[in-house]
């Protein structure tokens, strides 16, 4: 891709930098650049530690009935997460594709598994990670005004919903601006 100046000098640009259309080279469309290493950093370890983190230490210590048990349960679990992140590093490094699990899936398995886990994640998971983390939220915020009584179910909807209303319309507004609240 070249564009030509005043002087009829032809300089060679990269896509992108001078169009408006995110057209690669092989007029494919491409997503802009737009989160940089401190941003991807962010969200990777928003959801590695998400909100189970404030959750999950309650019902473990209650299970094991031993501090000293459940901390080797949380070593293990981290030291299996790490394990976990390392092989999904060794995929995206191999299979070097924007597009995350859909990519990887596609690329191994064909088209219809990928499709199918596009689908399951859209329709399944992403809306019941989000609702639980919400709801987790509200919980964690409602509490202190209630701090001898169950905090009211409808509290924490109402509260999980405006949570969700309001993470949506930063995320529709621009994507830098959720990074920056990421960050």
């Amino acid at each position: 891709m070249a564009t030509e100046e005043a002087n009829g000098d032809r300089t060679p640009t990269t896509p992108n930098e001078n169009s408006t259309d995110n057209q690669d080279e092989n007029g494919g469309i491409r997503l802009k650049r737009e989160v940089g290493l401190l941003g991807g950093v962010s969200i990777v370890t928003g959801v590695i530690i998400g909100s189970g983190i404030f959750v999950s230490p309650v019902g473990v210590v209650a299970n094991v009935k031993s501090v000293g048990l459940s901390l080797v349960v949380w070593f293990w679990c981290g030291l299996s997460a790490t394990l976990l992140a390392l092989c999904y590093a060794e995929i995206g490094t191999t299979i070097p594709k924007s597009g995350g699990e859909y990519a990887y899936v596609r690329e191994t398995f064909g088209p219809l598994p990928a499709f199918l886990i596009l689908w399951m994640n859209l329709v399944l998971l992403t809306p019941a990670t989000v609702a639980a983390s919400s709801c987790i939220f509200a919980t964690y915020v409602i509490k202190p005004a209630f701090p001898t009584c169950d905090v009211p179910e409808i509290a924490i909807r109402l509260i999980a919903a405006v949570v969700i209303l309001t993470v949506t319309a930063i995320n529709v507004y621009g994507v830098k601006a959720a990074t920056k609240i990421q960050d």
